[in-house]
């Protein structure tokens, strides 16, 4: 059977490409290497604009039946500074959900699946893509049962995250490359007691991150992260992961209240790493082919972008693809379109990335600017937009800007 596209990764980028191409009228193939559930390492994590594009695709209610909760505060620590209030309201949202993986991928693709139009197979891994001249026409894999099989389209997208089989095997020129200065280790915890109401917490002390998502199964998911250089920490961590995470956060975060409430929590899974990572971006589209998700982009974890981008780029390509109808006449134009329409969104929050995954020193000025935005609550809301896309860095620093004239007076 020949398909519109055929979409490799039926995690959330290729779930909700999927669903979003059918409903645009695409007959699509949607195939995914792994056997739903599963479970995967990941900033899993929903901002309120987020939540909105769940809601219209008609997926959240389901995906609240699993118990996740809702949170719409923020507490956030950088160094002296406190910084406490809640995201400002989004398309009618003003809730943020971080929902497991396990729960999260098995409902975005039963919902692709149940379109008339997405004929969907798991445990298929692709091994080439089918060419024809330099265009690429199809893919070529092997099944559950060991079968090779073959499918051919007009367009095959790469959703395969950010070690992409899709994109090494088209070739897709790498734009740009930050390497980060950090190891991440995740732990997901039970019995943790937060203050206040549910709320994600961020620490961010000298050069040690963490961050704290209520998730599903009445469980918090804890990222700590401290400089790849240190070669100890490193050693600590391999060694006894649970033991390092806890002495970590001990003497990582003091006076925080961090420390002493998860000594209280139970470690429910075993630690989890992610060492050494690129914030990259890569050529989104070609002849034959394209790229969404960490396939085309990956961010450090810290800005918890992930989500949020997938299925923004899901929707995207869905609409130029839907206003194109010679996709093989005009793959260039439909290139430059996606790459500028990607970056025009996107690439601010890029910068964000790249500037967080460096171990650099709290100048004396940010340090100030910190003091800020935590005893002004308009300041405050304003910084806390800048994650659900409610405003825009640039006026987020003017903001700064006026608050800090208004300190110095006339």
């Amino acid at each position: 059977m020949n398909y519109d596209v055929i979409v490799v990764g039926a995690r959330v980028a290729g779930s909700s490409l999927a669903y979003e191409l059918s409903q645009a009228g695409f007959k699509v193939l949607l195939v995914e290497r792994s056997v739903f559930p599963s479970d995967m390492l990941s900033t899993h994590n929903f901002f309120n604009n987020s939540v909105a594009m769940l809601r219209e695709m008609g997926v959240l209610d389901k995906l609240l039946q699993t118990g996740t909760p809702l949170y719409r505060r923020a507490y956030v620590r950088m160094d002296d500074a406190v910084i406490d209030g809640l995201y400002p309201e989004v398309s009618g949202e003003s809730y943020c959900l971080c929902i497991r993986r396990k729960y999260l991928d098995s409902i975005l693709f039963e919902h692709a699946a149940a379109s008339p139009l997405v004929t969907a197979i798991q445990g298929f891994r692709v091994t080439d893509v089918l060419r024809q001249g330099d265009a690429v026409t199809g893919i070529a894999g092997v099944g559950r049962d060991g079968r090779r099989e073959q499918f051919t389209a007009r367009l095959v997208v790469g959703a395969d995250g950010r070690h992409s089989t899709v994109r090494d095997l088209v070739r897709s020129e790498r734009i740009m490359a930050v390497p980060t200065d950090y190891a991440s280790y995740v732990g997901y915890f039970s019995g943790y007691r937060q203050e206040g109401e549910p709320c994600v917490e961020f620490y961010k002390m000298r050069d040690r991150l963490a961050i704290l998502f209520p998730t599903s199964d009445e469980l918090v998911v804890v990222g700590v992260m401290f400089p790849l250089a240190s070669t100890e920490w490193m050693d600590k961590f391999k060694s006894g992961p649970e033991t390092a995470f806890r002495e970590l956060v001990d003497c990582g975060f003091p006076d925080t209240g961090f420390p002493e409430r998860l000594r209280a929590a139970k470690l429910e899974e075993p630690v989890r790493g992610l060492l050494g990572y690129d914030n990259d971006w890569f050529q989104g589209l070609g002849q034959g082919w394209a790229l969404v998700g960490d396939a085309v982009s990956f961010k450090d974890p810290a800005v918890g972008q992930g989500m949020h981008d997938a299925i923004y780029g899901a929707r995207l390509l869905t609409s130029l693809l839907s206003e194109e109808e010679d996709w093989a006449g005009n793959w260039e134009q439909l290139a430059r379109r996606y790459q500028a329409a990607m970056e025009s969104k996107l690439m601010s929050r890029y910068g964000m990335a790249c500037q967080m995954t460096k171990v650099t020193p709290v100048t004396a000025e940010q340090a100030i600017v910190n003091q800020v935005i935590a005893a002004n609550p308009a300041v405050t809301q304003a910084f806390l937009g800048i994650y659900n896309y409610a405003n825009e860095p640039e006026a987020f620093g003017e903001m700064v800007m006026q608050a800090m004239q208004a300190m110095q007076g006339p």
